[in-house]
């Protein structure tokens, strides 16, 4: 296991607003440079500081340089100047991380992510199938679940509750209302109901492996299986027992090293 020699702090500036990013790059491992980046994506109401210790212990443990950034709205990012669009989950992957490889010169990349972000990761995965070597997700949703629509509305009510709103202003300012929004509103649309994730993507050809929490409140084990499911022969899910909707937070050492044998046999 490697050291983290540096972090960088950047703005990435794109035609629509600057994306908050931040980079963690290893040290002492013969040959890192030539590991393709890991890229997180966040969930619907994280940011680059809610990953909190885990991109720099994923670059520890993995010896890849991690890529974490803000989309739109979200976090340092800039303001988003409208609402969520109904398709924002493959317009993120076609649009906003296109600013981010091209800004950052990435060209084979690991695609991570958590919860929706997962979904966002996928997409990216299907849109560069010459580049992304690996896809990891996290708690990913694969259609809209009565059990992930239950959830939603039980957080929504939750942060009606005085002094709730704080936790989100905190890491997004005065664009917290709009983070809330833009996850509830979407989410608990009818014109949202009918999402999946197979009419979002098209096949994937790398390896890929989907986590999901055993109690996770927020959808069933049919996700990771529809996920694994988008590629016949490489795609695996796991199952972590006693976590809910962040494994990454809840078991991180059992996500770091399955994280890590999957990246060892895709090189």
């Amino acid at each position: 296991m490697s050291s983290v020699v540096s972090v960088e702090t950047l703005w990435i500036v794109t035609p629509h607003g600057r994306l908050f990013t931040r980079r963690w790059f290893p040290a002492g491992e013969e040959g890192s440079q030539l590991k393709p980046p890991i890229i997180l994506f966040h969930d619907s109401l994280g940011c680059v500081e809610l990953w909190r210790d885990f991109p720099e212990r994923l670059c520890q443990a993995t010896g890849h340089e991690v890529i974490a950034y803000d989309r739109l709205g979200f976090g340092q990012s800039d303001p988003h100047p409208e609402s969520l669009p109904m398709h924002f989950i493959r317009d993120e992957a076609e649009r906003f991380f296109a600013f981010i490889k091209s800004a950052l010169q990435i060209d084979r990349f690991v695609a991570m992510g958590h919860s929706v972000g997962g979904a966002m990761a996928a997409c990216c995965a299907s849109l560069y199938p010459q580049s992304c070597v690996a896809l990891i997700t996290v708690s990913a949703q694969a259609f809209v679940e009565e059990q992930t629509l239950r959830g939603i509305k039980e957080a929504k009510v939750q942060f009606e509750e005085p002094g709730q709103m704080v936790r989100l202003e905190k890491y997004h300012g005065d664009k917290a209302q709009w983070v809330l929004s833009a996850w509830t509103d979407t989410w608990l649309s009818a014109s949202f109901s009918g999402w999946t994730i197979e009419d979002t993507i098209d096949v994937i050809h790398c390896p890929l492996l989907a986590f999901h929490g055993e109690q996770d409140e927020y959808g069933s084990a049919l996700h990771p299986m529809r996920i694994a499911g988008l590629t016949k022969a490489l795609g695996k899910y796991l199952i972590l027992e006693d976590c809910h909707h962040v494994p990454h937070r809840e078991a991180p050492d059992l996500v770091l090293d399955a994280v890590g044998r999957l990246l060892e046999t895709s090189r």
